[in-house]
């Protein structure tokens, strides 16, 4: 039996075993300030190192930031230091070693920056506790009540950012990673660009959808500058804000899944939601879906859908009937690290396996 699933996937000149892979997702364990701040450290490896064995084809570590000011949590990984290239390295070595894809999201949290754990609630973190910061946007507008309202960005300072960004796909390539994925979505600093919920700006940056898209445009081109052209490049992006007309839309990424393409995206990893205000979001299984499926039908842009996705057989069905091309799963993935060994026994399809495994298989 031939399972759609784990069939590989062809990117430019990579090869992905199959297609269950793994979605970005913070860990908050990296040390929060000092020397190994922004570091991977021994859990990373376990944690991705697991994914691997457990025969998931491409993982995509978490949000890892282009700057200290960046990350999402003070305990988030980084790339804006060579000293954080070694402990990324140790761990796309073993990735590769055991079958799976080593890819990483590059990543600003803008407005949403400077906030706690999960397990601290979320809250926006203090600059006078000495661990916290003052978060960036591309408008005075803070993502929610109980956060502080971001310092507007200058012209200059975004085009240092830019710059940033294309700083950290370069270390990414030295820690051996063979996918880079700009970060564009969960009301994140290029997402927050992209809406005009967020995005009140008046100049070349803000405004109509061209000037709306520029600044992540520009990032796109200065990550696939340095960028080895035999491999690939994502974005991520939320399909919707969930927030009508007053933010971006599910019409406005067709758009710009056809003006990503143009710029050398060779995915779109299609997501939703993440940008505050009143969004209504109907969560139910593959319910982001369907936003893929128009991306790929309607651009030819491959895709990746993500989104409670949890079954083998709900996975299939939507490779198999080109929705999209491949799968991220997150939390899935969190329950059960060989979530891609098992369902290629429930679909009668094989994986990789580590050999001291692959007996059992």
């Amino acid at each position: 039996m031939s399972a759609a699933l784990f069939e590989p996937l062809s990117l430019r000149s990579l090869t992905v075993p199959n297609r269950v892979w793994m979605a970005p997702m913070c860990q908050y364990s990296a040390e929060p300030a000092g020397p190994a701040a922004g570091v991977a450290n021994d859990w990373h490896f376990a944690h991705y190192a697991a994914r691997a064995t457990g025969g998931t084809g491409l993982i995509l570590t978490e949000a890892t930031a282009v700057a200290a000011e960046g990350r999402i949590s003070p305990y988030d990984l980084g790339i804006w230091d060579d000293a954080q290239i070694e402990g990324l390295r140790r761990i796309t070595g073993f990735l590769k070693e055991h079958g799976a894809v080593p890819g990483i999201q590059i990543a600003h949290a803008g407005r949403k920056a400077s906030t706690d754990r999960p397990w601290g609630g979320r809250g926006p973190v203090d600059p006078a506790t000495g661990l916290g910061w003052q978060p960036v946007g591309p408008s005075p507008v803070a993502f929610a009540d109980d956060h502080p309202v971001p310092t507007e960005l200058t012209t200059e300072r975004i085009h240092e950012i830019t710059g940033q960004f294309a700083d950290a796909a370069r270390r990414a390539l030295a820690a051996g990673f063979q996918v880079v994925e700009v970060h564009g979505a969960h009301g994140y600093l290029i997402g927050e660009f992209l809406s005009p919920y967020s995005n009140r700006r008046t100049d070349e940056y803000g405004g109509s959808f061209g000037n709306r898209t520029r600044f992540a445009l520009e990032v796109v081109d200065a990550v696939r500058a340095v960028w080895p052209e035999e491999l690939p490049l994502f974005f991520r992006i939320s399909a919707t804000d969930w927030l009508d007309e007053q933010g971006w839309t599910p019409d406005d990424t067709v758009r710009f899944a056809a003006l990503l393409r143009a710029h050398g995206v060779d995915l779109l990893d299609v997501s939703s939601g993440g940008n505050g205000g009143a969004a209504r979001i109907p969560v139910a299984p593959g319910y982001q879906v369907p936003f893929a499926a128009r991306v790929k039908a309607e651009t030819g842009l491959p895709v990746a859908a993500v989104g409670l996705i949890t079954e083998s057989g709900q996975a299939e069905k939507i490779v198999a009937n080109g929705e999209a091309d491949a799968v991220l799963l997150g939390r899935e993935l969190l329950r059960d690290a060989s979530w891609a060994r098992r369902a290629a026994r429930e679909l009668e399809a094989r994986t990789h396996a580590p050999t001291p495994y692959a007996w059992a298989i």
